[in-house]
């Protein structure tokens, strides 16, 4: 489990199409508060014939941003690019000059057994001349995720290819959307995607693979707005959180704040989990009631539990 809290801290990562040309100014004024990270989409949101002036249009804005905070102070999220290939995670950074600063990291789609190695190699390049960590964050979403006869081993492979460069991995995430599209599901404003339980089939199996190692993010609820979205994207949190996500990626600032406080600690879980880390070791028993009287806290059952809660409260805050 990882046992710092930068791991935790992506909370909702906000998607935008590399060639809006208002994201800038959104960020300097703050529209989007200040919990947050952004991820600016050269792949799908992108037509095939404009990703060069997507290309383009990104790098003025980060260029506008890195001019705009010598000037005065504003909130910039963690800012991650995500790219069509490995290619680009070599050529874009040498375009952007100083405004290379201000970016995070890379988001890795359709992470497969195809593309990992090319991945992989790019970004230990990139990380040899950067003087920083560049992170990473790839996306479980293939279609080879599908196929029951061999998504074990190809799991575990693409975590062997991770774990070479484990501490570079900020976040993993999972594309539901893509896997939905593949059998042609969509979820309405009232479903989980959980309840779709050929998609948390895959969901649990990549939770077993990577969650002991990795942070796992949730994955995008494309309501925003009209009937029951804030209901639905609230249920589906507290089951994103349940079965071991943390943070989601959303598609419209109307859902920030509600991935916000789904994460948030509860006092009764904060006394409990620094109950627990705190344990005199020379006491004869390890197990005892919980600060408020209401369940068992046992040492050696829940000390994991403990430094997790410990990190959404530093990440997400206390409710």
């Amino acid at each position: 489990m990882k046992n710092s809290v930068f791991y935790y801290s992506v909370g909702p990562l906000l998607y935008c199409p590399a060639n809006h040309t208002g994201i800038a100014d959104s960020l300097i004024q703050e529209r989007f508060g200040t919990h947050f990270s952004l991820a600016m989409c050269l792949e799908d949101t992108i037509a095939d014939g404009h990703v060069e002036e997507a290309e383009r249009q990104l790098t003025c804005t980060l260029k506008k941003l890195a001019q705009a905070s010598a000037e005065k102070p504003f909130f910039i999220p963690k800012i991650f690019i995500r790219v069509r290939n490995p290619e680009q995670i070599l050529r874009l950074p040498t375009g952007f000059g100083d405004a290379a600063r201000l970016l995070t990291g890379f988001i890795l789609p359709k992470f497969s057994s195809g593309n990992a190695g090319g991945y992989m190699n790019a970004l230990s390049l990139v990380n040899r001349t950067a003087g920083r960590p560049i992170y990473m964050m790839p996306i479980l979403e293939d279609p080879s995720l599908i196929d029951l006869r061999t998504r074990y081993e190809l799991l575990y492979h693409l975590k062997d290819e991770l774990d070479a460069m484990e501490e570079l991995v900020l976040n993993v995430r999972v594309g539901g959307n893509d896997l939905c599209h593949m059998f042609g599901f969509r979820r309405n404003s009232r479903q989980s995607i959980h309840s779709i339980r050929t998609i948390s089939d895959i969901f649990s199996d990549i939770i077993t693979v990577f969650g002991m190692n990795y942070v796992i993010s949730g994955p995008v609820w494309e309501y925003y707005n009209g009937k029951n979205w804030k209901h639905g994207m609230m249920k589906e949190l507290k089951e994103d959180r349940m079965c071991g996500f943390t943070g989601k990626t959303v598609i419209h600032p109307n859902q920030i704040e509600l991935v916000n406080q789904a994460y948030k600690v509860s006092k009764k879980d904060l006394a409990d989990a620094r109950a627990i880390l705190g344990w005199d070791q020379a006491l004869p028993r390890l197990v005892l009631g919980s600060t408020a009287g209401e369940r068992m806290n046992e040492y050696k059952v829940h000390s994991n539990w403990a430094e997790r809660i410990l990190m959404l409260s530093e990440a997400f805050g206390v409710r």
